[in-house]
């Protein structure tokens, strides 16, 4: 598997560090101080740390440690014992973050999947978080089926298979034709493969939700304004997040669609940090 110049580039300038998930290790990385305040980053379903690879460099040079895990399952990281979904990374993550970071809170940043093991991390490690953001998060309980992805695994041609990443880009991640460009796709094409958490159900349910109203920290949310994931219904979305006794606030970014942080990066991370300095 070939990663694109940009994320060499980036590893180049990160330190990796590995915590323990089961028989295996978690794979983190990190960039900026270690002395400053850290932020831990949760990428996407099907993702890797690559799925924030247009923030880590801006959220570090705003003053900010930033570790980014492969999630359990994804990327270069190993599978979780047991249960393969969502809660079934709670454990390893939360206990990478101490390994890591010490005993104090941390803030934590979750995207779609991510953000939903975030969640559930907030609510069942409540020691262990500080502030708690939402990006494009599901398990809100308003989603009931899946978007209809093209299947790409069948094809023996490297260009079908990109073209197939392009038209998944479209339909989920990102809402502007001119943001599915070479590095998003090579993204895509270099995470994908590597999805060993293919069977994953708690996003269709209201686990986030219900986790929701125990979580004790701050919590806000982002979201791009045209996440093919709520569009529609953006009310409702809304009104699900600010059941949460401690949620605070909720930013849409314009012209931006699930993947946000990458389609809008400056305004996504613009939007973080403020969220975060209070």
């Amino acid at each position: 598997m070939s990663l694109p110049a940009e994320a060499l580039r980036l590893l180049a300038l990160a330190t990796r560090h590995a915590t323990p998930c089961g028989d295996g290790e978690v794979v983190w990385h990190a960039w900026g101080d270690p002395r400053t305040d850290p932020l831990v980053l949760l990428h996407g379903g099907s993702g890797s740390w690559m799925h924030w690879i247009r923030n880590v460099e801006a959220l570090a040079a705003a003053g900010r440690w930033v570790l980014v895990p492969d999630l359990p399952g994804f990327g270069d990281s190993a599978v979780p014992p047991g249960n393969k979904d969502a809660d079934g990374v709670v454990d390893p993550i939360a206990e990478g973050i101490v390994a890591l970071t010490g005993s104090a809170p941390v803030d934590l940043v979750g995207f779609s999947f991510g953000g939903l093991s975030a969640g559930l991390l907030a609510a069942a490690h409540p020691q262990r978080v500080h502030r708690l953001v939402l990006v494009g998060a599901p398990g809100l309980g308003i989603r009931d089926r899946r978007l209809p992805l093209t299947a790409w695994r069948h094809l023996e041609d490297e260009d079908a298979q990109l073209r197939a990443h392009r038209r998944n880009l479209a339909t989920l991640m990102l809402y502007r034709e001119e943001s599915i460009d070479d590095l998003a796709v090579a993204v895509q094409a270099a995470n994908v493969p590597r999805d060993r958490m293919q069977r994953r159900r708690l996003a269709m349910t209201d686990a986030l939700s219900v986790a929701l109203q125990s979580i004790r920290c701050p919590v806000d949310a982002i979201y791009g304004d045209h996440d093919a994931l709520y569009v529609d219904k953006l009310p409702e979305l809304e009104a699900r997040l600010r059941e949460g006794p401690t949620f605070r606030e909720l930013v849409y970014v314009p012209g931006a669609g699930h993947w946000a942080q990458y389609e809008a990066a400056a305004a996504f991370d613009r939007a973080l940090l403020r969220l975060l300095s209070h």
